[in-house]
């Protein structure tokens, strides 16, 4: 559970994890196997189609919310059982308590619940007196840890079977052998029996609350579910406001979705549906009870925000942490709170607290994935940062994230600051790609890679003469597939491409002169404010993207190329979201985000390049796919098909898509994971035997680059429109 007071002991707990090589292989292993059982247990699926039917059906659900309740209510109360409804945590678990104390219940057994987790109902049982045992073995051997799950599907992912074993030596006051798993097994099944057997109550949730009929469902793996709402006399479920659906038709779509998103199996070995209670056993004993306690717990306040009611489309496969690179980096007891994964950052905010939430936010590296596997097409990385941003404007703004805020909507200011950044690198630099050394006001912790100078001369200070040769062009132009107008381009540039890197831009520009392209850059736009969004400055941001949008203003025949993926998908879906409802702007956003196109798209769709003409072996080249291309834009097929159309023999990668942990920001504030999966993406680079490493983002270069040259490789990395060039007979 974290509850880190500070940046600076949260990130002390992030080390500890990173030092723990067996979380760390644990996850890794985890994560490689995760995504081959998901792609197979959705083969032949249209995945795309069943995960827009959920967000529908369960924002339906979230808009109906007391009425479903109401009907749940009058069926399940027709069918014995009785129905409760808890304004808040403090109140679900008094209300369990009291319905205990009542029927004299001395021992519970319970199932493993997320929501139980949520109001820390096993400390409250446990202080009113009440004996509780968790029965799924993974809870059981937490709650015996004393601490708290680390995955929502698999609760002690992070444990190895040696640490099981010495556990259960100390329970059983017996040494057990921690090779043989089935011996583990046979004592968890020896000490759970009786309590089986002994319980008074037994404590589930559910998975689905069918209104139509006062039906639970609940999704296992483990027949301990069923002995919990069976064999005790009285059995209560407690269950999330948000598991309530209109009828069993949902349900059942939604189950088509939840175990392959979260086991990677069709089915789980129990689907069970509890209609009112269990039969009484045929002992003479009084009629079993059946209590459902349904938490509300700010969820009808969600349900009531048009931003925030998809938080309830979630229907707890924990996908989210399982193509989580920073999970997979700290595993869950440091990448949530109680919820963990993408999911965990947003509802420890609204379940327990902004102090609970404010660092974890944070951790993010806004690569995507989360969104990309999520069951009900939860947009996690935006509403992550807008947490964030809701925590800053609660808390006021740091200063380091005013003062951005300030440089970066003074266009010149900014820029002055890079020029004189780059006069003030001079002394550890000496004319190299490369400082030296690095500032005193980064740690240690940052000498996992080498950071990249600031060029001598900007594009945009050399597009004057740029643009004067580039009208000289005489090459027959290349013309728009559906106007047969010539193509026209603008570039953006983006920051590390205009002040770092402005030869990826020179090589551009004569690949489009090369083709006949016309080609503008606007001298107006700056940053297109992504850092700011990540560090929670909205307003910033939002004033950037105007002066952006009118810069390109006058350009409006003008394809918007650039050669930044991270920019590109901002550029394309941040802009008209962070101006919707803003009067003409609104308009204006959606307009300019039409224009948008990364590079490779452009180049790959309607330049016409062919294979270039080799002769001999083929160098090896591997593609490194940016997050915000990959899944931010989807673009997937034009890139790959570039590498081969510059010369190169492509080697795919296994972790291809893979987040490299550059992340912006991020890599500055979390090093010492940003490291960890930087290793990880050389180790997969190095898999395949290739010479050369092809991208698209700058922000993936300056990582890759200096992880490579700070460890002596002997791998280039090229952005795609250096690697053209050549095609165009440049250098």
């Amino acid at each position: 559970m974290h509850d880190a007071r500070s940046l600076r002991e949260y990130r002390r707990r992030m080390r500890q994890a990173l030092e723990n090589k067996f979380l760390g292989q644990a996850m890794d292993n985890f994560a490689v196997a995760y995504r081959a059982s998901r792609a197979r247990a959705f083969s032949g699926v249209d995945v795309e189609q069943l995960v827009s039917r959920i967000a529908s059906i369960k924002d339906q659900a979230s808009a109906q919310l007391d009425k479903l309740l109401e009907t749940f209510r009058d069926k399940a109360t027709a069918a014995g059982a009785t129905v409760h409804l808890a304004a808040d945590a403090s109140e679900a678990n008094r209300i369990i308590a009291r319905v205990a104390a009542e029927n004299r219940v001395k021992r519970i057994i319970k199932s493993k619940s997320m929501t139980a987790e949520e109001t820390l109902l096993n400390h409250f049982l446990e202080t009113e007196g009440f004996e509780v045992t968790e029965t799924d073995l993974g809870e059981w051997i937490i709650q015996l840890r004393k601490e708290g799950p680390s995955h929502m599907v698999m609760p002690a992912i992070h444990l190895s079977r040696f640490q099981v074993g010495d556990l259960f030596t100390r329970v059983t006051g017996t040494v057990q052998d921690a090779e043989n798993i089935d011996s583990l097994v046979k004592v968890a099944r020896r000490k759970l029996r009786r309590a089986f057997i002994e319980a008074d109550m037994g404590i589930s949730g559910a998975n689905f609350a069918i209104a139509e009929s006062g039906t639970l469902g609940i999704i296992t793996n483990e027949g301990n579910g069923r002995l919990v709402t069976t064999l005790p006399r009285i059995h209560l479920a407690l269950v999330g406001l948000d598991k309530l659906l209109p009828n069993l038709e949902a349900a059942l779509v939604i189950n088509q979705v939840l175990p392959r998103n979260a086991t990677g199996q069709a089915i789980t070995s129990y689907v069970t549906w509890i209609t009112g209670p269990t039969p009484k056993a045929g002992d003479g004993t009084a009629d079993k009870q059946l209590h459902i306690v349904f938490l509300d717990n700010g969820r009808r306040k969600l349900a009531a925000d048009p931003l925030w009611r998809q938080v309830l489309r979630c229907v707890r496969c924990g996908a989210c942490a399982n193509v989580c690179p920073v999970y997979r980096m700290v595993g869950g007891h440091q990448f949530g709170h109680i919820y963990i994964g993408a999911i965990g950052l947003i509802n420890t905010y609204f379940f327990h607290g902004r102090d609970k939430a404010r660092n974890l936010v944070q951790n993010c590296l806004n690569c995507g994935a989360c969104k990309q596997v999520c069951a009900a097409d939860i947009d996690l990385p935006r509403l992550i940062k807008e947490v964030h941003q809701s925590i800053q404007k609660e808390e006021g703004l740091n200063i380091p994230t005013r003062l951005l805020g300030q440089v970066l909507r003074n266009r010149n200011l900014f820029h002055k600051l890079l020029r004189t950044a780059r006069l003030v690198q001079k002394p550890a630099t000496d004319k190299q790609a490369y400082l030296r050394h690095l500032p005193m006001l980064f740690s240690r912790q940052h000498g996992y890679r080498r950071l990249p100078a600031i060029a001598d001369q900007s594009f945009r200070e050399k597009w004057p003469k740029m643009e004067k040769r580039f009208k000289r062009s005489t090459r027959h132009p290349v013309r728009d597939k559906d106007t047969h107008r010539p193509q026209k381009v603008a570039l953006f540039a983006g920051c590390l491409q205009d002040f770092v890197y402005p030869e990826q831009l020179e090589a551009t520009v004569d690949l489009m002169a090369d083709r006949g392209v016309k080609v503008a850059f606007p001298m107006e736009q700056s940053c297109c404010g992504l850092p700011l969004s990540m560090m929670g400055e909205k307003q910033a941001a939002i004033d950037v993207a105007r002066q952006n949008i009118e810069a390109f203003a006058q350009l409006d025949e003008y394809h918007i190329i650039t050669l930044c993926a991270s920019c590109a998908a901002h550029l394309k879906n941040a802009y008209p979201t962070l101006l919707s409802n803003r009067g003409a702007w609104d308009a204006r956003a959606r307009a300019f985000s039409a224009r948008v196109m990364p590079f490779s798209v452009f180049v790959n769709d309607y330049l016409h390049i062919e294979s270039a003409l080799t002769t001999g072996s083929l160098p090896k080249a591997t593609y490194h796919a940016p997050c915000h291309l990959c899944r931010g834009l989807k673009v997937q097929n034009q890139p790959r098909a570039l590498v081969e159309k510059a010369g190169f023999n492509f080697i795919p990668a296994a972790e291809e898509e893979t987040c490299c942990g550059f992340g912006g920001t991020y890599s500055g504030k979390f090093p010492e994971i940003s490291s960890r999966i930087v290793n990880r993406k050389i180790a997969d680079i190095l898999n395949t035997g290739a010479q050369t490493v092809l991208t698209e983002c700058p922000g993936c270069i300056v990582q890759l680059r200096g992880a490579l040259a700070q460890r002596k490789l002997p791998i280039k990395v090229l952005h795609f429109s250096e690697a053209l060039a050549k095609i165009a007979g440049k250098k």
